[in-house]
């Protein structure tokens, strides 16, 4: 927290009459940052009309950037592939646990700072309708790779209205994935290239509890192994507070 005297020093060095320090100081309110959206695109590459709220994303990012609409590709569900020995898989066993944990029915479908399930068509208006929002507080996030192969992962908040609790998530992503998608016209394209997609949660598949009170400033770091089919030049991370209201803020991190 910040505080301003009231009692300055004038320019004639008059010293300032004994004042309680409780009559002393104003409290100075934390500045609020800049709401950012978590999209969670809830996808399958044997789903034909995935690649439609694919584009749905490309045009919220392209408006608003990868920072502020931050979207995130969870392969899973019954159109999701987990791959075989000729072709690649993107669907993981926690993609799974998400997408039965929301009891989804379909595929593509949206959660919006997990505000319920949206279907792609409604993605622009419920992003929309979220960056109205303030954030109860800032989120950072930074990531640097070493020469043993291992990411290390930097995240402060710093609690700007009122006191926050939820849970703190982290997520890893990649971008640039060439891999079979079943596209709108029933073909199947191997040359197909998936961004965005959830490759690992850093810190467990539903994150560590966590409060932060109005000007505090709370610091976490974490150490995740690369693992041998990711590309590190294409990672990138997640990290979100959340709880049962939705989520309070997120940010997103390139690898440095």
């Amino acid at each position: 927290m910040r505080y301003i005297p009231i009692c300055l020093l004038t320019l004639v060095l008059t010293a300032c009459d004994h004042i309680d320090r409780e009559d002393r100081l104003i409290y100075e309110k934390p500045v609020t940052s800049k709401r950012a959206v978590l999209l969670e695109d809830f996808t399958g590459q044997r789903c034909i009309n995935c690649p439609k709220g694919t584009e749905v994303i490309e045009q919220l990012v392209a408006e608003y950037g990868d920072t502020t609409v931050v979207a995130v590709g969870i392969h899973g569900g019954p159109l999701g592939f987990s791959g075989n020995t000729t072709t690649l898989g993107l669907a993981t066993e926690t993609g799974d646990e998400y997408y039965d944990h929301w009891n989804l029915e379909y595929q593509p479908v949206g959660l919006v700072n997990r505000h319920g399930a949206v279907n792609y068509p409604e993605w622009a208006a419920a992003v929309k309708e979220e960056l109205l929002k303030p954030a109860p507080l800032n989120l950072r996030a930074s990531a640097t790779a070493d020469n043993s192969q291992a990411l290390h992962i930097s995240i402060t908040a710093m609690g700007t209205d009122g006191t926050s609790s939820g849970k703190l998530q982290v997520w890893v992503l990649e971008d640039g994935i060439t891999a079979m998608q079943m596209m709108p016209d029933g073909t199947a394209n191997a040359d197909y290239v998936h961004n965005h997609v959830f490759r690992k949660a850093v810190n467990g598949t539903w994150g560590v509890e966590i409060t932060i009170k109005e000007g505090e400033t709370r610091t976490w770091e974490y150490t995740q192994t690369i693992e041998p089919s990711w590309n590190i030049r294409n990672l990138s991370f997640v990290t979100f507070v959340y709880n049962d209201y939705g989520v309070l803020q997120v940010a997103k991190a390139h690898l440095r």
